[in-house]
């Protein structure tokens, strides 16, 4: 039988020819307060900036990894991007390393999303202090 990478040569391609690329979206914000409130307000914020930015729909989002300092206590920032209306999406949260001289009270995502963009015309976001993290992306 001849094969082909390994594979019978009648096999189909392992990735359909009209696939949509997976990119990785990046935003970051802070809050002034470690409260709720207003961790909700700036979560919804930096996500309705990226799905504006970015003309994104929730069918597109594969799944959000969602970081917080840890001087952020009272309220876990992925519930908030659940609240997004992301019911069906895989979100991870995680604590980022309490390193000297970072940012605080700062919260980060990153959306894994199909899109037919090429990588460069994606537009991160990165608002209030997180704008110091990347003042080459900052949107404020």
């Amino acid at each position: 039988m001849e094969r082909r990478n390994g594979f019978p040569a009648d096999a189909p391609p392992l990735v359909p020819s009209l696939a949509m690329a997976v990119r990785a979206l990046r935003g970051a914000t802070t809050v002034d307060a470690d409260t709720p409130e207003q961790i909700r307000e700036r979560v919804k914020a930096l996500m309705v900036a990226l799905y504006e930015r970015n003309a994104l729909e929730n069918d597109q989002v594969i799944s959000v990894l969602v970081t917080a300092t840890p001087d952020l206590r009272t309220f876990h920032p992925s519930t908030a991007a659940r609240e997004f209306g992301l019911d069906d999406v895989p979100i991870l949260g995680a604590q980022e390393l309490g390193v000297e001289g970072m940012v605080g009270r700062c919260i980060r995502v990153m959306l894994h999303v199909e899109s037919d963009q090429p990588r460069s015309a994606l537009q991160h976001v990165f608002l209030e202090g997180a704008a110091a993290l990347r003042p080459d992306l900052a949107t404020d």
